[in-house]
């Protein structure tokens, strides 16, 4: 009995020196996704930035689904050109979001040195991720849509979800971008895979970008949201503001969602010709 319970003692004391391990990393792991979840709001574009862009109006919105998210979109400006850019990592955590902030910092570096070919921008942005990839030895990739916007007209490469284009007398038009790149990171060389086409603005036209968080949201009977909702309530509320736009978006979205947990992250940003 004496034995008996010496062990029960020993067993219990290692049990609780796992658990006080346990609650030391997740302690250390909850931080480091803190740090990385508050370095991705630092370097998402601020509103006073938006609102010195000439020709368009810009809103956007990013709520991750867990401490830190794979979602992307930064609004860049030289002289009078504007890189806008929305991708897409696989999951989300901390790997996702470190390959989210390599790609923010990659796609400034080409945009400062005045890359502009499309196929020469994705070519050298996906051996960059691609490499650092394997160097951390993930399995993560990521969509990547690219807009250059200059004098009322944008040039669009890179695959990602479709592009929504609502004309002011209400006619929509998809942009499908599967034929105008290939997912980052998963192949080294995927430049033969990149085109890009050209898309002119009339006032008042408006252009959503977001990531499949909206459209695949899904409520407690598990519909999915879809860019047909999508696109009707961007065709309701074309004539307003970029800020009342989104907000209408998010809102109906959140009204879809109701009470189901948020399974992906919701970004989405909404640009409107002047």
């Amino acid at each position: 009995m004496q034995q008996r319970t010496a062990q029960l003692a020993e067993a219990n004391q290692e049990i609780s020196a796992l658990n006080n391990k346990l609650k030391a990393e997740n302690i250390r792991l909850s931080a480091e996704l803190e740090v990385t979840k508050r370095l991705q709001q630092m370097i998402l574009p601020k509103q006073s930035e938006l609102a010195k862009i000439k020709g368009l109006e810009i809103a956007g919105y990013m709520q991750p689904a867990d401490e830190v998210g794979g979602d992307y979109y930064d609004v860049l400006t030289q002289n009078d050109k504007v890189k806008i850019s929305i991708g897409d990592v696989t999951g989300h955590g901390l790997e996702s979001g470190v390959l989210m902030i390599m790609a923010q910092t990659a796609v400034r570096t080409l945009q400062q040195m005045n890359e502009t070919d499309p196929v020469k921008f994705l070519d050298v942005l996906n051996r960059t991720l691609y490499a650092n990839i394997e160097r951390i030895d993930s399995s993560k990739n990521m969509t990547l849509a690219l807009l250059d916007y200059q004098d009322s007209n944008f040039s669009l490469s890179g695959q990602h979800e479709e592009v929504i284009v609502v004309r002011t007398d209400g006619n929509i038009e998809l942009i499908d971008t599967m034929e105008l790149g290939f997912p980052l990171g998963l192949e080294e060389d995927i430049s033969g895979f990149v085109s890009q086409i050209q898309v002119h603005l009339n006032p008042g036209d408006v252009v959503v970008l977001y990531t499949d968080g909206i459209t695949e949201a899904v409520n407690i009977n598990r519909v999915y949201y879809g860019i047909e909702r999508l696109c009707k309530v961007v065709k309701e509320n074309r004539h307003k503001t970029v800020e009342k736009i989104r907000q209408a978006v998010i809102d109906d979205v959140r009204q879809h969602i109701d009470k189901q947990k948020v399974f992906d992250d919701i970004t989405l940003v909404v640009l409107k010709q002047k």
